[in-house]
């Protein structure tokens, strides 16, 4: 059987840690591979070693059936491995075209061929199927694009092997069929995807084989159509898939909010309305979720109550019975609200800070005395929270950016509860973190629902709304559609009230995790 791409027995240490223990794959030209595992399983060490980024290691690889060294990533791209990274490589200011031959401009009496470049890009570009104007400057474009002038820029280079890591963590659910369909034409002119995805129901759409990985080794390798995601799950953590979506009961207590008629523009002179008229209560304990396609206003719902965004002078809002003005951040954290992003990274966390540094952040003004920090104190109660919702490492002085999604996530959490708060706002909590990581962390969701906490989640995953929501609103064009109790709530019901129109592709919002025929 022919492999265009294997790696035998490899095996790779980090101070005497083993990161990869004898780690075996074998990738099929024109076919997709997926590789999952929990954070920490490998995956990154293995994809680095691929592209020639780690030239030391155990083990050997072969291309065509053919051992082959790399002395670097120039050496590993120059023998036909990409890698098409999660956070893209581009350059905004130049063209598409400059972008696909960065540092193999074609030249014509000593000037770059800009006519030529625009030819040869556009003719790569019409090979994936989503052609893109050649001459507009790359930042321009929507993340989407971007994607595929990276890829372009693999073909270029006669990219045999495209690695793709999370190539869909920025990705509305309309790019994502976009992608789809190119990575399908990837593999019918031969080439292999490496693909790397926490989202269980990508896999199942696209993979033809997956592999999973765990500490560092390999635990099996599955064709995708014999397959389900509750093996993978057990393969890739050793334990049900149910472990992680069960429901859960909780004492729910009186109205804690009341929002009437909220309605919201965009700040500037021609302001664009993102809200109209949305009313509905939360109560203390209680966890609501948001469901919606994306650019439904779940976002901006929880911006709104953030203070984010003006709102109509017809809005009141109501928080343990008392009107309250939520003009400002500041107002609504004064008022007892949280608000944890999306983007962890950008908007959660200061990542050269230390977890303690990054806990006490906006409490800061508790622990300082005549300009100086009380060290101690403010190690203490960052010291309560770490150990509150289980953040590992647990030592103070670590770099939030050198811990794991999850464990960050848990960071940016503690950072807010510093605060006391009553209301929780979390926008897609669980992005880009692994399936044993988000069990810690509805645990920890629970944990602060059951002290009274009010919770207003907003979820693209179905499995996560319905197990951890006592009830749902459905959004629609920054409007509620209607809301579900937890008995009456299901994944049919939502997509119904969540899309326009009977053909509007039930894919758009949940991606379905059965395998197409």
């Amino acid at each position: 059987m022919h492999y265009i791409l294997e790696a035998r027995n490899i095996s790779k240490s980090f101070s005497g840690v083993k990161a990869l223990d004898a780690v075996n794959l074998a990738v099929r030209p024109g076919s997709v591979h997926a590789v999952v595992g929990e954070n920490g399983a490998g995956k990154s060490t293995l994809m680095k070693i691929l592209s020639g980024v780690y030239t030391q290691y155990e083990g050997e690889i072969l291309l065509d059936g053919k051992p082959v060294i790399f002395a670097g990533p120039r050496d590993a791209a120059a023998q036909g491995i990409a890698v098409i990274h999660q956070e893209l490589t581009l350059v905004p200011a130049l063209s598409v075209a400059e972008n696909i031959f960065l540092g193999r401009e074609f030249s014509r009496y000593g000037f770059v061929d800009h006519k030529r470049l625009n030819r040869e890009a556009t003719e790569l570009l019409s090979r994936l199927g989503h052609p893109v104007d050649p001459r507009q400057p790359v930042s321009n474009l929507k993340v989407s694009d971007q994607q595929i002038v990276e890829i372009a820029r693999a073909l270029s280079l006669n990219a045999r092997i495209i690695i793709m890591d999370e190539p869909t963590s920025a990705l509305a659910a309309s790019d994502i069929n976009k992608l789809f369909e190119i990575i399908g034409a990837l593999t019918r002119l031969g080439k292999a995807v490496i693909y790397i995805s926490h989202k269980m129901d990508e896999l199942f759409r696209i993979a033809d084989e997956i592999t999973v990985l765990r500490d560092g080794k390999l635990v099996g390798t599955r064709p995708a159509a014999e397959t389900t995601p509750g093996e993978l799950v057990r393969m890739m953590v050793g334990r049900e898939i149910s472990q992680f979506y069960s429901s859960y009961e909780t004492k729910i207590g009186g109205e804690l909010l009341r929002v009437e008629n909220l309605s919201s523009r965009d700040k500037g002179a021609s302001p664009r309305k993102r809200l109209s008229n949305i009313s509905f209560s939360l109560r203390a304990g209680e966890i609501l979720g948001i469901a919606g396609l994306m650019g439904s206003g779940r976002t901006e719902l929880l911006e709104s109550l953030f203070g984010l965004y003006p709102t109509a002078p017809s809005t009141r809002i109501f928080l343990e019975g008392n009107e309250v003005h939520l003009s400002s951040p500041a107002q609504a954290i004064q008022s007892g609200i949280a608000f944890v992003t999306e983007d962890r990274k950008q908007h959660g966390l200061i990542l050269n800070m230390t977890v303690s540094s990054n806990i006490t952040l906006t409490v800061l003004k508790q622990f300082t005395r005549f300009s100086f920090i009380r060290n101690r104190q403010e190690e203490d109660n960052a010291r309560q929270f770490i150990a509150k919702l289980g953040i590992k490492p647990p030592e103070l002085s670590t770099l939030a950016e050198n811990l794991s999604g999850g464990n960050q996530q848990k960071v940016v959490l503690a950072k807010w509860l510093m605060t006391a708060p009553k209301i929780l706002l979390l926008d897609e909590p669980t992005k880009g973190i692994d399936i044993a990581a988000k069990s810690e962390l509805y645990r920890s969701l629970k944990g602060l629902a059951s002290e009274g906490i009010g919770i207003i989640l907003v979820s693209s995953e179905m499995p996560e709304l319905l197990s951890l929501s006592d009830r749902i609103l459905v959004m629609r064009e920054g409007a509620l559609t209607g809301a579900l109790s937890r008995s009456e709530a299901s994944e049919e019901k939502i997509i119904e009230m969540a899309t326009i129109a009977s053909n509007v592709l039930r894919s758009r919002f949940y991606a379905r995790t059965e395998r197409p025929t």
